[in-house]
């Protein structure tokens, strides 16, 4: 198992216990190495300073116990922002409707970069969207980086999601 998979496997289960879904976890940097922690509230709420601390603490000591990376490294806690990644297979479903940019690790119809309406995911677990040339398909599997992209709309919908009002109609 490679240490990303280590990491998120030891991290994961840290997390649902304390009422978080991990959403990404990246070792970032060469010579000062960055854990870089990305989390949601399950209760769909939005993240405060004082999640971002409880998880902070928690992994902290739950990292010195089992130390999976050499070396020193500094951990960060956060939450996935407004243009969040999308790394799970139900964030392809959740943000449907929304803009995206994504990269595929396979060429699609001659590119792996892509940009637009976000359909969702499909029964063959290929993410869908609508793009200058029509529709296409990635497969979940080769997706190897994809996040909403910033603009009125989506800012207008967290906001309704951050006051409970938003509706999936």
């Amino acid at each position: 198992m490679d240490l990303q998979s280590r990491l998120e496997a030891l991290i994961g289960p840290s997390l649902d216990a304390m009422g978080y879904d991990l959403v990404r976890v990246q070792l970032q940097g060469n010579q000062r190495l960055t854990l870089q922690i990305m989390a949601d509230r399950k209760d769909g709420a939005a993240m405060g300073v004082e999640d971002c601390v409880g998880i902070s603490r928690s992994l902290s000591a739950l990292l010195d116990v089992e130390d999976p990376i050499s070396g020193a490294y500094t951990l960060e806690v956060s939450s996935p922002g407004v243009d969040r990644p999308l790394t799970r297979a139900k964030d392809f479903v959740q943000w449907a409707g929304f803009e995206v940019k994504l990269e595929s690790a396979q060429p699609i119809e001659g590119r792996k970069r892509f940009r637009g309406r976000l359909v969702g995911l499909d029964d063959a677990d290929a993410v869908r969207l609508v793009v200058e040339t029509g529709e296409v398909a990635i497969p979940l599997a080769d997706v190897r980086g994809a996040k909403l992209v910033l603009t009125d709309e989506l800012i207008r919908a967290t906001i309704k999601d951050q006051e409970g009002l938003r509706t999936d109609d």
